[in-house]
Formats: C-alpha cells, structure tokens, sequence
C-alpha cells in the first residue's frame, strides 16, 4: 500500500510538473514571435479587398486584417507585422520552410493543403466560390455559351483543377491558357489574349474594379462552380500559435455578433451584458488558457476592429467593392460565420 501511494504520488507530482511546463512555455513559433517582437504574415502580391500595398506603404485587407488581430493579440500592437508577399507556388514552401509565421493569402483550404502540406487552417474567414469573368462585348449571358473560348487561369492553384472539371462534367469545349502567376493571368486578359478569366469570385469583382479601366464593360457570369472556403493556415508543431490564430478570428466574429466593435468600444467596456463582459475581460479572463493578457480581445478591436468593419471597410460597402455579405454573413443573418462560444 505504501508503495502505492509512493507510485501515485509520484505521477502526479509528474503530473503537475508537466502541466506546469506546458502552461509556462510557448511553442517555438510563438516564441520566436516574441523574441522577434513581429509577426512574419504570408500574403498575396496584390489582390483588392484581401491584401494589397497601398500608394502610402500600408497593406491593407481582409487577410492582412487577420494577421494584424494576431500582433494585438499576441505584441499589444496591430503595426507589429511583418508582410511577404508570396505568389501561389511560393506559398506553401515558405510556410513549411518557417519563413512566416501565418499564411494569410486568399488560400483555400482544402484536404490535401491541410494534412498533406505539414499546415493547420485555422479558420474560415470568407466563404467564396469559383467563378468567370468576361467583356461584355462577347454577349455571353451564361458559362455554357463559352464554346471554343480560351479562358486565361493561374496554375498550380485550386482554380486550375475546377475549371477543367467544370468544362469536363459541363461538356464545355473551351481552352484553359494556364499562366504562371496571378498578375500574368489577368493581365493576358485584359489585354485580350484570352476571351474569359477564371479565379474565385471576389477576386474577378476586386479585379473589375481595380483593373479593367472600365468596370462596367465587365461582367461575372452567374454560374459558381467550387466551394473555396478561404482562411489562414499555420505550420503545424505549434498548438499554443494555432490556438490563438483561430481564436483572434473567432473573436472577431463573436464581437460583431454582439454588437461591439472599434467604433464603440469604450461605451462596451462599460456594458453590463455578461456575455459583453467576458469577450472583454471584464467578467472573465479568456486570455489566460490562450496565454495573453486579459485584454487581448480590447487590443484586437481596438487596433483593427470586429469581422463585420473589416468586411465593410475591404470587401463591403465602405470599401470600391461594394460586395455584398451574403455567406459572409453572421448566421444570425442567414449566413455562414459563426464562433464557437468563447468562454
């Protein structure tokens, strides 16, 4: 009996050693964030509303958002981000070869990205779709009237693969004219090499917008034909980062749900909703299993804001997009965006 209670003394006084250990030190991408006092973000080199640089030296998007709510969390400041601007092939390797810490570039995230490339998504922060893009000159009201068209497309992306499954399974006799890069791709149509273009749809909308010289000449064809759930990915090996990158966008999303964002935070800190209170800090500390200060989620909506104003100010109806919300909505509202309970 005595050595008994020896052996399980002994466990768990291991026990407590071991939760102790895991409390008190981050993982090594956390610590080297740290240590560095920056967050290196992985982003594309322009695609408008989700990470473009702009005439003054600033990034801004919904995917640079993303990486700035993790500097807030994390280093008290949304400014703390270092930016990388990747192309679709670079991507990956980067990521895997510990060049960034986050790769928030309008990815995709799929089966084989997530257990085959060594990378953890962590989270869906917009809800997109494959889609074509065309001149109106053409008259084409539908994508099964693209017989004999080439349409311009971007390699080594998921955008590659559905168009040819959709032309396949459509009986659709057009030509895909695959281009190395983003840029070079939509550059090949506007300057007329290729009749259509084909990427997700918030892109074709951003590239109308921002490249076609006249937007109204365009038009996106009603069919959308792919599933492209797009959010930030992390390398795996390093749960503690992982965590907190998925909880800063899951609290981005709980504070719109309630109502509280950037624009009235200092009359929220004051709120007597509990549910209110706990997101802040005030009721509980949320930031203590996350290992952040209390006040991490005030930092992330202070500095950048709830998911709803960052929708609007790069996607929506403050930014040149005008997109509407639809599955980008909260799902109280009819759309998919939904956190799990943060408590």
């Amino acid at each position: 009996m005595k050595v008994l209670k020896l052996l399980a003394t002994g466990l768990l006084g291991s026990l407590f050693c071991l939760l102790l250990t895991s409390t008190a030190h981050a993982g090594p991408v956390l610590d080297a964030i740290y240590k560095r006092d920056a967050v290196r973000c992985g982003v594309s080199s322009g695609v408008a509303g989700f990470s473009a640089l702009g005439a003054d030296g600033q990034w801004r998007g919904l995917d640079v958002a993303v990486c700035r709510a993790v500097a807030a969390a994390v280093l008290g400041s949304a400014q703390k981000v270092q930016f990388t601007p990747l192309s679709s092939q670079q991507r990956f390797a980067a990521l895997q070869a510990n060049q960034i810490d986050i790769l928030s570039r309008n990815t995709t995230w799929t089966l084989g990205r997530d257990a085959g490339l060594n990378a953890h998504f962590a989270a869906i922060t917009y809800y997109d779709g494959q889609g074509i893009l065309m001149h109106k000159r053409f008259g084409v009201k539908s994508a099964k009237e693209l017989k004999g068209a080439e349409i311009c497309v971007q390699s080594g992306t998921t955008n590659e693969k559905n168009l040819s499954t959709y032309l396949g399974t459509q009986g659709i006799t057009a030509k895909a004219i695959v281009y190395d890069n983003f840029e070079a791709a939509y550059k090949a149509f506007f300057s007329g090499r290729c009749q259509a273009f084909s990427t997700d749809v918030s892109a074709l909308i951003g590239l109308k917008s921002s490249q076609s010289g006249q937007p109204d000449d365009y038009v996106v064809l009603p069919e959308v034909f792919s599933k492209e759930p797009l959010g930030p990915a992390v390398l795996r090996g390093d749960d503690e980062f992982f965590a907190i990158v998925k909880w800063a966008v899951f609290a981005m999303i709980e504070a719109e749900e309630l109502g509280v964002g950037k624009a009235n935070l200092d009359q929220a800190l004051s709120n007597n909703n509990p549910a209110v209170q706990r997101l802040l800090g005030g009721a509980e500390n949320l930031g203590k299993p996350l290992g952040l200060p209390r006040d991490w989620v005030v930092q992330i909506l202070r500095q950048v804001g709830n998911y709803g104003e960052v929708f609007d100010a790069n996607l929506g109806k403050q930014s040149p997009l005008k997109l509407e919300r639809g599955l980008n909505s909260l799902w109280t509202q009819g759309g998919l965006m939904y956190a799990p309970p943060l408590r």
